[in-house]
C-alpha cells in the first residue's frame, strides 16, 4: 500500500468525488517538488499514489486537490478553485491517510487511519 493515501467525498452529493486530480509535493529548500499525481477513481480514491516501496523522509508535504476541475466537470460553481493540505511527516514510515470532505462552499480534512 502507498504510504500516502486519500479519499475524497463530495458531501453535497453524498458520493465519492470521481475524476478529481490530485498532486503530491515535497517541500525543498528551492520550493515545492512534485512527487506524484493521479485522478480519483469511482470510489474517490487513488490506488497507488506512491509505489509501495517508496518511503518518504521526515519533512513537509502538500497535497493539491484541483477542485475547480471537479466542479467544472459536474457543472457546478465552486468557491475554492483548489484545496492544498500541507502536513508534516516524522520519517517513521507510518501510513498517512489524508481524506477530504468537499462541498462547493467548504471543505474539511483530518488525519485518517
Amino acid at each position: 500500500m502507498s504510504q500516502i493515501t486519500t479519499h475524497v467525498l463530495d458531501t453535497t452529493r453524498g458520493l465519492p468525488a470521481q475524476k478529481l486530480p490530485i498532486t503530491l509535493f515535497a517541500q525543498t529548500p528551492d520550493g515545492w517538488q512534485e512527487l506524484a499525481k493521479g485522478i480519483t477513481n469511482t470510489d474517490g480514491r487513488i490506488a497507488g499514489l506512491l509505489a509501495n516501496d517508496v518511503v518518504l523522509s521526515a519533512g513537509v508535504y502538500r497535497m493539491h486537490f484541483a477542485t475547480k476541475t471537479y466542479f467544472d466537470m459536474n457543472n457546478e460553481q465552486g468557491f475554492y478553485p483548489f484545496v492544498d493540505i500541507v502536513f508534516e511527516l516524522d520519517g517513521s514510515n507510518t501510513h498517512y491517510h489524508i481524506p477530504l470532505l468537499l462541498t462547493a462552499f467548504g471543505y474539511s480534512t483530518y488525519r485518517g487511519s
